[in-house]
């Protein structure tokens, strides 16, 4: 250690002080480092593998090694006389000096400065480095942060049928390279935890453009993607979805027969929900079932396509719009376990309507009501008894 160092151990006006008593007495405030405190300081000097700091009312630091090192960006910039921040790894030392840290200190820099993003809501550009199923790698401020696709904008969120993974993934990928505008919304030092949001660069602008809509409005515009719950349709700059129990009155298996990618359609807007917005197609269309009360009555006897067995019964096709549905107990006077062991998808069948609920847009029919029931047999004691009694 030079001896300019070594005199700026003592703090200034304490050079006659010679004992802890003495610097009491002398009115200098003492000052008491912890390990972990980030302290400013002043470069005395920079050397190759270490360098002096002057930490006013604590003494001389001294940054070593890997703590140096790590900073050699910070450091190239640096001379006698700059002020510096570092972070305190070891109070005091064999040679009477407080070990510190410019890696430490650059690292809390680093996640304070995310950490102020966070709350001023800055936006921020940054590269996509990877994808995966989950989302996009991104970087801001040299650390690695995670973008979830749930934060991506209506523009980049993938739209893929059945939300098949490997598929979204593609999509996701396609994206590595791309510079995106993001937020921070979790900047955790601790766990290292930096989570950025696309979405939220436009919520202020979406929250003005979903202000306007109304409940019951009636927009036009493009179907966007179809997936097994529904469809995406695009209207403006604001996106809605289309549930499947919305896109038409029949009973849809797949939304795919219904709709496709590019169609132009009208809806209805039945809800906006913390910035979702759902509409409906078929409540623009006349409510078939209205009709049925007047096409279909109670008793009568019509032809119709099974499309569809479940364990409980059989979905038949009426027309276009109407499906009723056959109760397995309504297939046969016969007790079965599966509707198969008496109908078959796609096979053309009359039924007896046996109920209709408009309303509910239920009706039930009955196969088993245009059989005629089996002759129970009757006991060999009765039958006897019959015969006796006719003599």
């Amino acid at each position: 250690m030079t001896e300019e160092i070594k005199q700026a151990v003592i703090p200034a006006g304490a050079a006659s002080a010679q004992t802890m008593s003495d610097l009491i007495n002398s009115g200098i405030e003492i000052k008491v480092l912890k390990v972990g405190d980030m302290v400013e300081g002043t470069l005395i000097s920079v050397g190759k593998n270490e360098v002096y700091v002057d930490l006013e009312g604590y003494g001389v630091g001294v940054v070593r090694g890997r703590e140096l090192y790590d900073d050699e960006a910070t450091l190239a910039g640096l001379k006698p006389g700059d002020k510096i921040f570092v972070s305190v790894v070891e109070t005091e030392n064999k040679e009477n000096i407080v070990e510190l840290s410019l890696r430490q200190a650059g690292q809390e820099r680093v996640w304070q400065t995310l950490k102020d993003k966070l709350g001023t809501k800055e936006i921020v550009r940054t590269k996509i480095l990877e994808a995966n199923k989950g989302g996009l790698m991104v970087e801001v401020n040299n650390v690695m942060g995670f973008l979830p696709v749930s934060q991506l904008s209506l523009e980049h969120y993938p739209r893929v049928e059945d939300g098949d993974k490997n598929r979204i993934l593609s999509v996701l990928q396609s994206y590595v390279g791309q510079l995106f505008d993001v937020q921070i919304i979790t900047a955790d030092s601790d766990e290292e935890k930096l989570i950025v949001s696309e979405k939220s660069v436009f919520e202020k602008d979406m929250e003005n453009r979903l202000g306007q809509l109304k409940i019951g409005q009636v927009v036009e515009g493009t179907i966007t993607g179809v997936v097994d719950f529904g469809a995406f349709v695009k209207f403006g700059d604001l996106e809605g979805l289309v549930h499947i129990s919305e896109l038409a009155w029949q009973r849809i298996d797949n939304p795919k027969d219904i709709v496709k990618v590019g169609q132009k359609v009208q809806a209805k807007v039945i809800s906006i929900d913390k910035g979702r917005v759902s509409l409906s197609v078929k409540q623009l269309q006349e409510d078939p079932w209205l009709e049925a009360v007047k096409k279909y009555q109670i008793g009568q006897v019509v032809s119709g396509k099974v499309t569809k067995i479940m364990p409980f019964g059989v979905f038949v096709e009426l027309d276009k719009d109407i499906q009723g549905l056959a109760h397995v107990m309504e297939l046969s006077h016969e007790a079965i376990k599966n509707p198969e062991e008496v109908l078959k998808t796609g096979e053309e069948k009359e039924f007896k309507i046996i109920s209709i609920e408009p309303g509910e847009h239920r009706l039930g029919l009955s196969l088993k009501a245009l059989q005629e029931a089996p002759k129970k047999e009757q006991p060999a004691e009765a039958t006897a008894v019959v015969a006796e009694e006719a003599k």
